[in-house]
């Protein structure tokens, strides 16, 4: 089936998750953020979705490619819309527990960190990604 031709007008499709565990040491609640290289900033692991991708699958993707941990979804957070590349963008956000993983530094993310909420609201690059924050919170009954 032909792709329909994308213009500046095309949403672009994307899904991520806010990514949390329990420190290994205490049992506080960590974030995870991501370092992408190319922007310079710190976000949460999310990325473009494949032609007919389900946005859960694609979020959970995601997590594991740049993140290298798999994860369990929970319920499912804002969707956040903004301008990228002249385009615009609409990325869906879940909830998610790592599970199991390691990360290891790659083209597209260099770093990762695990950090309190708080830190990583004062990390996060962009505010519109600081919202979630709080979803997360709230969503885990932490607030």
């Amino acid at each position: 089936m032909p792709r329909a031709k994308e213009t500046k007008d095309t949403v672009v499709r994307a899904a991520g998750c806010v990514l949390w565990r329990r420190a290994p040491s205490g049992g506080s609640l960590e974030l995870c953020l991501v370092h992408r290289p190319k922007y310079d900033d710190w976000s949460w692991p999310k990325g473009k979705l494949k032609p007919g991708e389900d946005p859960l699958t694609g979020a959970l993707r995601e997590v594991a490619e740049e993140t290298g941990y798999t994860a369990v979804p929970g319920v499912e957070l804002s969707t956040v819309a903004y301008m990228a590349g002249g385009r615009p963008k609409r990325v869906r956000y879940w909830a998610a527990e790592a599970t199991a993983g390691r990360f290891i530094p790659n083209k597209e993310v260099d770093r990762l960190r695990w950090l309190p909420p708080a830190a990583a609201r004062d990390r996060l690059t962009q505010f519109r990604d600081r919202e979630l924050v709080d979803e997360l919170l709230t969503a885990l009954r932490l607030t």
